[in-house]
């Protein structure tokens, strides 16, 4: 598969840009007045959901209850080595206190060590928990972790646990999102999944550079400065140019294997 199976815009609106925007207030040193002015800027904004630590879920969703900025928070965050169990009561817990988007940390390791039926499991009771609720799921990888291969496999076992995306960081490890790595997950998915970016995207020209490659959400702190060059950039309302499709032979060849 390619990024040519993928439906990629010539052109955005700042709307349009805003609403591939996750508004990420995950670092842990956020206090509730922090939360409580990022969903006001992601409410201003009018960013497609903001993304909080699981205790802040419930107090987002009362925030943003008459908004259309949906809730999601993460499960098995950052590192992903916490039990099965304990990531599906995390996901309940979080869609019973409102949030409708989950992103999953995979078990990092297991993936790493061949344990491919494992980790598929684990997605699939995730991706499940979260439909029953009418909610989605994302998959985070954790590329900095990963070789091109395990991205490439890691990417697969996600789509084929039904996930609506692959993730490619939790903005926590040593590296974030690249066109090398993004194109990796678009060549080894079908177009029905999605690819989230995040870990790294603070420009406008860094979003736009990755949606020319197929990636439709973006985690992102940098939503304000991202949103506000856009509007600048576009004072007459025009939509934004998208620039041309990145080609990276590396990541072509071993999506193919």
């Amino acid at each position: 598969m390619s990024t040519a199976t993928r439906v990629i815009p010539t052109q955005l609106t700042v709307r349009e840009i805003a609403a591939l925007i996750d508004h990420s207030l995950l670092r842990p040193e956020l206090t509730d007045d922090d939360v409580r002015r990022g969903c006001a800027l992601a409410d201003r904004y009018n960013t497609w959901s903001v993304c909080v630590r699981p205790a802040d879920v419930a107090l987002a969703a009362r925030l943003l209850a008459s908004t259309s900025v949906a809730v999601g928070t993460v499960v098995g965050f950052p590192h992903g080595h916490s039990t099965t169990e304990s990531k599906l009561f995390e996901t309940r817990r979080a869609l019973d206190d409102g949030a409708r988007e989950i992103d999953m940390v995979i078990n990092i390791g297991a993936l790493r060590g061949g344990k491919h039926d494992y980790v598929e499991d684990e997605i699939a009771q995730i991706v499940q928990a979260a439909h029953s609720a009418h909610g989605l799921a994302k998959v985070i990888l954790e590329n900095a972790y990963l070789s091109d291969e395990q991205i490439v496999e890691g990417s697969r076992l996600g789509e084929r646990a039904g996930a609506e995306f692959i993730k490619t960081s939790t903005g926590f490890a040593p590296g974030g999102a690249t066109v090398h790595d993004l194109l990796l997950m678009v060549g080894a998915t079908s177009p029905k999944v999605q690819i989230k970016a995040a870990g790294g995207v603070r420009t406008l020209d860094r979003l736009l550079e990755f949606v020319a490659i197929g990636v439709t959400r973006f985690g992102a702190t940098a939503t304000a400065a991202i949103l506000d060059e856009a509007t600048q950039r576009s004072a007459d309302g025009a939509a934004l140019p998208v620039p041309a499709t990145y080609h990276d032979e590396g990541a072509a060849d071993a999506a193919t294997h």
